[in-house]
């Protein structure tokens, strides 16, 4: 009996031992699922504490467990090619280009506002974003603050500006290039002379470089609409900005590109926040908002002796510098004319576009968008006059003197397209006779535009709580300044 009693607890033990070597191959497979399926599983992984299994080719694995591409991975990012991936020499601009005097003659104005970017952007071969961004980074002597070698900072904004696509009439790398470079502008005004850290100055120049990366030239709304993969990722919220965020960041992690390695552990959460606050800010449904903050702190500014604004706290600071990039995305009404006209015929062409898109597919067109009715000249005094000027205006009251002269280009500009609107326009844009929409020889024509807009008090977080802003300017030409009276805005 003792014998018989001794061969059962053995047996036992080996049947155990069976299915606790089961469980743990079972583990391990469902380990290296995880890390093939997703990058953000990737703590499951980690909280298993297993090892990795070794797959080649993994690709073709992650294809055999899942043939579609999970939600969970951020689409968009392409991986690093080898011509992106610059370990040589760094040129003095971060880019080869066959035309480095004319290229030297644009980036040694760098610090001036209204630099041509196309011209930059011709003489950089088609590199304006990594030449900008080098540049800045050079001259606020940022690679050595932060001790990001040059071939990590250039393997990077050449990635970075791959995801940028060039088929995009307007946002592309040009205009992320004109950006950056009108906030490191805005950043070096006397007003904000020596206020900001070398930290926050990375966060606004980085959030400037990466706020539309990866932009399919459709609006926020049209996604929604439409029921894109984006927004049902984003649950409808901030979908562009959220994404935009999503990949400038996954981008890091591809090797040779993190320029962030060298920061503290703190240091890198405080940048990682700073910069979804300034490109979460980018979204034109927190327009008003932002500017109702900035209002009430220019009412309330604290300056020191010198004039140099004081700002004591992280709310107040982050709130300049997501107005100081919001400013810089809605500059191009600022910079001297030829340029502006350049800017507006390619962010009209990018909403024709998507006015065909939704026409295709029984959408209704939005505002802005209908390439048979659009007057553009109408549309754009529009725009200033409601969404640029009240924006400048508060800012240049910050930061004053320093932004005066940006305001008195922004006023010439909109007085010379003010003064090309056809007098008997044929067709207008989203227009109608009269307030019963019937048509009236004694009614005056209108135009229409309109973006979504968050309101604070139906809580945050639900896109049913977002109130639509339309802007209706009135075709009355009894003044060439177009008087107040004839601009109404409507909340929805």
């Amino acid at each position: 009996m003792p014998v018989l009693c001794t061969m059962s607890i053995v047996e036992q033990q080996r049947q155990c031992q069976q299915c606790v070597d089961s469980v743990i191959v079972t583990m391990k497979q469902e380990a290296l699922l995880l890390r093939l399926t997703g990058s953000c599983y990737d703590y499951k992984q980690q909280e298993l504490d297993l090892p990795t299994l070794k797959v080649d080719p993994v690709h073709q694995v992650a294809e055999t467990v899942e043939p579609n591409r999970p939600m969970s991975q951020i689409s968009g990012v392409r991986k690093l090619k080898h011509a992106n991936s610059f370990t040589g020499i760094v040129p003095r601009y971060g880019v080869e280009t066959p035309h480095p005097q004319e290229l030297a003659k644009y980036l040694g104005e760098i610090d001036k506002w209204g630099v041509d970017m196309f011209k930059i952007a011709t003489y950089s071969n088609n590199k304006p974003l990594t030449a900008v961004v080098y540049t800045i980074f050079q001259d606020r002597d940022l690679m050595k603050t932060f001790k990001i070698p040059a071939p990590t900072l250039v393997t990077y904004l050449l990635h970075l500006e791959e995801h940028y696509h060039n088929d995009v009439p307007y946002h592309n790398s040009i205009h992320a290039a004109d950006v950056t470079q009108s906030t490191h502008v805005l950043l070096s005004v006397p007003a904000l002379e020596n206020v900001f850290t070398d930290l926050e100055t990375l966060a606004a120049i980085f959030a400037s470089a990466i706020h539309d990366v990866d932009h399919p030239g459709l609006t926020n709304q049209y996604l929604v609409a439409s029921g894109s993969e984006l927004a049902l990722m984003y649950n409808d919220e901030s979908v562009l900005e959220n994404h935009h965020l999503a990949v400038a960041f996954k981008l890091l992690q591809e090797e040779n590109c993190d320029i962030i390695a060298n920061l503290g552990k703190k240091q890198r959460q405080t940048f990682r926040k700073m910069v979804i606050d300034m490109v979460l800010a980018t979204d034109m449904s927190k327009h008003m908002t932002l500017l109702a903050d900035l209002k009430t702190m220019v009412e309330t500014k604290k300056v020191a002796g010198s004039g140099v604004l004081l700002l004591d706290n992280y709310t107040d600071r982050i709130q300049v510098l997501q107005n100081m990039v919001h400013c810089s995305d809605l500059s191009n009404p600022t910079k001297p004319l030829e340029l502006y006209k350049m800017w507006t015929d390619r962010i009209m062409n990018e909403f024709f576009e998507q006015g065909d898109a939704e026409r295709r597919r029984g959408l209704d067109i939005s505002p802005m968008c209908d390439r048979q009715t659009a007057t553009i000249e109408k549309s754009q005094v529009g725009f200033i006059d409601y969404i640029v000027h009240p924006l400048w205006e508060t800012w240049a009251d910050l930061v004053y003197p320093d932004a005066q002269d940006i305001l008195d280009t922004l006023e010439d500009n909109r007085d010379w397209f003010q003064s090309m609107i056809p007098i008997s326009p044929s067709s207008s844009f989203c227009t109608k006779r009269g307030d019963d929409g019937e048509d009236g020889d004694e009614k005056e024509e209108e135009t229409k535009f309109q973006f979504p807009m968050d309101d604070e008090d139906k809580g945050k977080g639900d896109s049913s709580n977002k109130d639509t802003l339309v802007i209706r300017v009135t075709d009355s030409h009894k003044d060439s300044k177009g008087s107040k009276d004839n601009r109404h805005l409507d909340k929805k």
